[in-house]
């Protein structure tokens, strides 16, 4: 699983951080920030996931795998 976080968008609720500790950490303002380039191990994915929902501003997004990207048509 690989995410991405707009930080952009962050309201710095946290939430993240609760369910999801090993991937996302809080700094001195409130704001999160995402540890390493987003990929996820397997391992947390649940508490990844349940952040994923809990995010009121859906400042979390889950990418697709590129194998799995859909493909343009071409002539």
């Amino acid at each position: 699983m690989k995410i991405k976080l707009d930080r952009t968008i962050c309201d710095g609720f946290g939430l993240c951080a609760v369910h999801a500790p090993e991937t996302f950490s809080v700094d001195e303002w409130g704001y999160v920030s995402l540890a390493g380039a987003g990929n996820v191990a397997p391992e947390h994915e649940r508490g990844v996931r349940r952040a994923l929902l809990d995010c009121p501003v859906h400042a979390i997004t889950e990418l697709q795998p590129v194998e799995d990207a859909p493909r343009e048509l071409t002539r």
